[in-house]
């Protein structure tokens, strides 16, 4: 007799060991249709799996959120089923599900060119509506290199050999389609039926260079086919919005190879830069912060003591003089420790909150550069809380209420949290991330917020909260974290005196709510698709004359917007009004202004706001009024 306990609390019981499939039946016929995959004692499973003794047994249907992978992971497959049938030749490799879809590495004599990948999308289509049976298959691992070694898949006869020895080898049969894979995989592939391929890359395998270069083949793959239209419709949409792309169009920043993931930027992104610095360090300053500034680069030592030596070196810029060796700074916390470690400090003094705009460095990889959202020099808004134990809740809720209302401040309304617990690579006791991970949960808690916990993702010293924002077409970035480490204060020697007179180590918050302002500001560009907020926009407002006549009028509104604290500039070239209109409109700002003799009778101004509406005309004084209390920041009035 089997007992399977059920997700809503009921049991059923079966004579013979029956299979994922059967229990489904069992449940009734819609469940058993629906179903394309199980998780058994909380691990994913295929249907046909037996099940020997008592078990829970939760059943996965496209509802579920667990469905997408099998689904994207089965579809991976189909897309190799089918490169097989049309190029025999071709050696099938790894095709693991990624972000919003899937890829297949193959070897093949000649480039796929966007003609083949048609003709194998294709294909897969026509497998899926065969509805063929996948079946898990389990080998002897001789067996299975053996197998595919007389199959000409010298790739897959390597991937088993470098198993471990106690793992099962299992084979996925689709027709005549046999693919190594742990699996689990849908039951059919008639339930593989919205998908697309994407992209060809190319990509050595195994990842190193001297090896072969492989054909990359992307895909995606979805529930719904409404869902694969909103995917195809979000990237046509990022697309639009890549911030490389609207930093050149916009004339704000510019990045080339004589300073590999450095920003050159040029006077209108600039404008946003000091705008946003200038924002956040008034909101800082109202929350109580100081701010500071650190050596760029500091003696080996000082990183050796901080143990930044050890577990960060491949990220650090170092150099030497003197028979000294230095690192450029990868983040700022040692120096704000040297600080906080001039004069005796006492429990009175505590929280004391540093923060500096700190220039760092990190010795990216090249092929991880990516425009500015992912650079080598960047600076990070970045603070570090003193404080005692006792403190932490009271810390971290100031923060987080900081936080929330700067994103608001920018236009982001919805953030996801998460709890980074302890990595395998750290320093500090059990009982100290015990403590620590315990605080940051319960701050999270008390504010009443959702949350998740995200498994070893913590810095080696700390576990911190991670703080994510999505953007206006869904996307996640993860921008803010607070952290707290009990390690690194006594590793550099931070003290406090405590009210009983003996020395104590204060606990020490990471905070950063930006991240990196480079980052920062590509977000902000993709999230707003190049059109700043108002008061963010480089030129918020731009004077046009129709002829040489209204010049003196021109500059004279210009003039006046400027004193009101309005970014305002003036076009008098000797161009049509229509050509001017339609230039700056690319440049997306927020008003242009058109000056002609009878807006100059009027003292007044013909005003577009950003794109297209018409306005009408106002008067000079009810202009600037307007703009004024537009240009604004969103913290003036606090």
């Amino acid at each position: 007799m089997v007992t399977i306990r059920l997700p809503d609390g009921s049991s059923r019981s079966f004579d013979q060991p029956p299979t994922l499939a059967q229990i489904a039946a069992s449940i009734g016929p819609g469940l058993a249709r629906a179903a394309i995959a199980a998780k058994l004692n909380g691990r994913q499973v295929d249907l046909s799996r037996t099940v020997e003794t008592d078990a829970e047994v939760a059943l996965i249907t496209e509802k579920d959120p667990e469905a997408l992978e099998v689904i994207r992971h089965s579809t991976a497959h189909l897309l190799a089923h089918a490169v097989k049938e049309l190029f025999p030749e071709a050696q099938v490799t790894i095709g693991p599900v990624v972000e919003d879809g899937f890829y297949y590495d193959f070897s093949y004599k000649r480039p796929f060119s966007p003609d083949d990948l048609a003709a194998i999308e294709k294909r897969m289509a026509e497998i899926a509506g065969r509805n063929l049976p996948v079946q898990r298959e389990v080998w002897e691992r001789s067996d299975a290199v053996r197998f595919f070694k007389d199959q000409g898949e010298h790739y897959k006869a390597q991937i088993i050999e470098s198993i471990p020895g106690e793992e099962t080898i299992t084979l996925y049969r689709q027709g005549d389609f046999v693919d190594l894979c742990r699996g689990p995989h849908v039951p059919s592939t008639g339930k593989l039926r919205v998908f697309k391929l994407m992209k060809l890359a190319g990509a050595y395998w195994r990842g190193d260079a001297r090896n072969e270069m492989l054909q990359r083949i992307y895909g995606t793959a979805w529930i719904k086919k409404e869902d694969l239209e909103g995917h195809l419709h979000r990237l046509e949409e990022a697309e639009k919005r890549d911030h490389r792309k609207l930093g050149r169009q916009l004339d704000l920043f510019h990045l080339q190879d004589d300073a590999p993931g450095m920003v050159f930027w040029h006077p209108k992104g600039w404008v946003i830069w000091q705008q946003i610095e200038q924002y956040v360090r008034r909101r800082l300053a109202r929350g109580g912060y100081q701010e500071v500034r650190t050596p760029l680069v500091l003696d080996r030592s000082l990183w050796e003591r901080s143990g930044h030596w050890e577990n960060y070196r491949d990220h650090m810029f170092t150099t030497s003089s003197e028979e000294r060796d230095y690192a450029v700074k990868p983040m700022n916390c040692p120096g704000h420790i040297q600080i906080y470690n001039q004069g005796i400090k006492s429990y009175r003094d505590l929280p004391l909150r540093l923060a500096e705009f700190g220039s760092c460095h990190r010795n990216e990889p090249s092929g991880a550069l990516h425009g500015i959202m992912r650079v080598r020099g960047f600076v990070q808004d970045d603070a570090h809380i003193f404080c005692t134990e006792e403190q932490v809740g009271g810390e971290a809720a100031g923060f987080i209420d900081l936080l929330r209302q700067i994103y608001r401040d920018f236009g982001f309304e919805e953030i996801l949290i998460k709890l980074a617990t302890r990595p395998a690579k750290r320093i500090g006791t059990d009982e100290a991330w015990d403590r620590a991970e315990q605080a940051l949960g319960l701050a999270l808690d008390q504010k009443g917020l959702s949350w998740q916990t995200s498994p070893g993702d913590g810095a080696f010293y700390g576990p911190k909260i991670e703080f994510s924002l999505k953007d206006s077409i869904g996307r996640v970035w993860q921008c803010g974290t607070l952290q707290l480490d009990f390690s690194l204060p006594q590793r550099l020697g931070a003290e406090y005196v405590a009210e009983d007179n003996t020395r104590r180590v204060p606990v020490m918050l990471h905070r950063a709510i930006l991240g990196s302002l480079e980052r920062f500001i590509g977000i902000l560009i993709e999230h707003h698709a190049g059109s700043m907020p108002m008061w963010l926009a480089p030129v918020q407002a731009m004077v046009m004359n129709i002829t040489s006549a209204q010049t003196a009028f021109c500059a004279e509104v210009a003039e006046r917007l400027c004193e009101a604290g309005v970014r305002a500039e003036t076009d008098l070239r000797n161009e049509k009004i229509s050509y001017k209109i339609r230039e700056h409109s690319l440049q997306k700002l927020p008003y242009l202004l058109v000056v002609g003799d009878k807006e100059v009778a009027a003292r007044a101004v013909a005003v577009r706001a950003r794109g297209g509406a018409d306005l009408g005309q106002l008067s000079l004084d009810s202009l600037i009024e307007r703009l004024g209390a537009e240009a604004a920041p969103p913290d003036s009035a606090a």
